[in-house]
């Protein structure tokens, strides 16, 4: 087990679960299953670089006001770093923190040639003007210009965050270093640089490993009942796909609430409706009313939570219905809810495996970036396929060798990549 202490950048309530923790949780977890040597546990249990800067912006109304961004950096053991850049007002370096660790596990897992980072400003975007975002944004990448690149470390949009951010952002530090450099960051718009798929990219990763496990057991996507917790970027793409795929869509949620439908949701009217009213999903007419809490204990094959983490703990965990999880969502089920779940034969997905589909396309666009040779979105949808399937197949033959679950398998998969990096790398100096 790791014994170093946790870095304290901020106190946290103990009343809360801190997703630095958790994260460090399953790290020792894995570690223990590959019987990792404890130096190593302890290098990487500690983010590489941990970055906060203060970002002064004038408001429209000529007021000033100074915010902090953050940036953590965990790994560049096996390349540069990778990872979003969240918008959000919880916001915290413990968080950033958390999400840049399993990253890093995700990157490895999936074979991919990159480290995990994160990044974030606690604001609630809603709250500010576009001008104001922008400013916001291309000073936040400014401040962070020494610590970002296309071969150093590449962000990517996350919750708060869109293309029209990464374009402010590629332009600054384009503008910064005299030239256009697409590969600074991904998620961008087609018309500097983005990737076909891209937008779609992170749902259809879902879809593809919830038919992977279906299909292992027996089953294909239109036998079965889906509830989704999340109707965004992930969740709605997520739906959609899964809809036209055949599945039975019974219940979705957005922020403010959910819709339910025991013969299943028009999922294609309901997308237009949120469309049409700022992306919530209450009050759709032909649906009754549901909460994000008692959508996650509705009876149904497929429980998807796309929202926040730590949606299914040891509260609600006892009244899951669910014959399978797959997380969307970073760390939708605490460790302990997991053993619970697993105990009672709820086949869970872990998030470092089911939500890799938008890192995998990210990568893809850096790659195209880099070559400046952009392909057709059936390549780009064919390539992630290929690496979604065959992270899978790894995790099931990972889990069934070692008899452990699918979260552990996957964990020993992606902390076991990096660790043998670093034995073969060496320490320095």
């Amino acid at each position: 087990m790791v014994t170093t202490s946790r870095p304290l950048w901020e106190n946290h309530s103990p009343a809360h679960i801190c997703p630095f923790d958790q994260a460090c949780s399953y790290l020792e977890w894995a570690g223990k299953e590959l019987k990792l040597d404890p130096g190593l546990l302890e290098i990487l249990s500690h983010p590489r670089k941990v970055v906060t800067v203060s970002i002064p912006v004038k408001m429209d109304n000529g007021e000033v006001r100074v915010l902090a961004g953050h940036r953590v950096q965990h790994s560049d053991i096996l390349g540069p770093y990778k990872g979003g850049i969240r918008y959000h007002p919880a916001v915290t370096l413990r968080e950033v923190s958390a999400l840049a660790m399993l990253m890093t596990w995700k990157c490895a897992l999936l074979g991919i040639p990159y480290g995990g980072a994160k990044g974030g400003i606690p604001i609630d975007p809603k709250q500010y003007s576009v001008s104001e975002l922008e400013r916001i944004s291309r000073r936040y990448i400014s401040e962070l210009i020494k610590d970002i690149g296309p071969s150093v470390d590449i962000p990517a949009p996350d919750m708060g965050t869109s293309a029209r951010e990464m374009a402010w952002m590629m332009d600054t530090y384009s503008v910064n270093v005299g030239h256009a450099v697409p590969g600074v960051v991904t998620g961008k718009p087609l018309s500097v640089g983005g990737s076909l798929g891209r937008e779609m990219a992170t749902g259809r990763g879902v879809m593809i490993i919830v038919r992977e496990a279906l299909a292992d057991q027996g089953k294909s996507l239109a036998d079965v009942k889906i509830a989704i917790q999340g109707f965004g970027n992930v969740g709605g793409a997520a739906a959609e796909l899964l809809y036209q795929a055949g599945a039975k869509i019974i219940a979705v949620s957005s922020g403010a609430g959910g819709v339910y439908a025991e013969t299943g949701l028009d999922i294609p009217a309901l997308k237009a409706y949120a469309a049409q009213n700022r992306r919530s999903v209450v009050g759709f007419p032909q649906a009754i009313p549901i909460s994000n809490a008692d959508l996650l204990i509705l009876p149904c094959d497929v429980l998807i939570p796309a929202a926040l983490e730590n949606q299914i703990t040891e509260e609600n965990v006892h009244q899951i219905q669910a014959q399978m999880i797959a997380e969307a969502a970073n760390g939708p089920v605490t460790l302990e809810a997991n053993r619970v779940l697993e105990a009672s034969g709820v086949t869970v997905l872990p998030d470092i495996l089911a939500n890799a589909g938008g890192v995998v396309v990210s990568y893809l666009e850096w790659v195209q970036g880099l070559s400046y040779l952009f392909w057709d979105e059936e390549r780009v949808n064919r390539e992630m396929e290929h690496l979604m399937v065959n992270a899978y197949r790894h995790v099931i033959q990972q889990a069934q060798t070692r008899r452990v679950n699918l979260r552990l398998a996957a964990y020993t998969l992606g902390v076991g990549r990096v660790a043998q990096a670093l034995t073969d790398r060496g320490l320095y100096p």
